[in-house]
């Protein structure tokens, strides 16, 4: 088992104050966060769920290069983008979706059996299942030659 480790200090009330988070690894040094870049469009500020969207698609890339490695079909290039919305729902703030979307370099392969793989490696990928309540979908997987 690997543990990953990230440390976040908040300062103030909710709406009016910031905070800052830190990766173990040094990735992250002191990345500014809001309630407003969770609500709002923020520059310079990130928030929970653009770090969950990078972590996302940063794993998503990784599952499916192995669905696609496992089908005989390795990837040259995987270019992927999450989407992660932040919402009221039921009562409160929730994330809502987390939606897909990958353009890949395959020798090898059909559309299909790409899309086909794109949406094996969602539900496989291990920050998917992290996400479960969620709805995930791939909003588009396009083989480029």
């Amino acid at each position: 088992m690997r543990n990953s480790r990230a440390d976040a200090v908040w300062e103030g009330s909710l709406a009016k104050g910031s905070g800052h988070v830190s990766t173990a690894s040094g990735a992250l040094k002191s990345a500014s966060v809001s309630w407003a870049a969770r609500t709002e469009a923020a520059q310079s500020t990130t928030s929970p769920e653009e770090l969950l969207a990078a972590a996302h698609a940063s794993c998503y890339t990784m599952a499916l290069s192995h669905t696609l490695g496992e089908r005989g079909t390795p990837p040259s290039r995987l270019d992927a983008t999450a989407v992660v919305a932040f919402d009221q729902a039921d009562g409160g703030w929730k994330v809502t979706t987390a939606k897909l979307s990958v353009r890949g370099v395959v020798p090898g392969i059909t559309q299909a059996a790409f899309v086909d793989a794109a949406n094996a490696a969602a539900k496989g990928c291990p920050v998917s299942k992290a996400l479960a309540g969620v709805e995930i979908s791939v909003e588009s997987a396009t083989l480029e030659s």
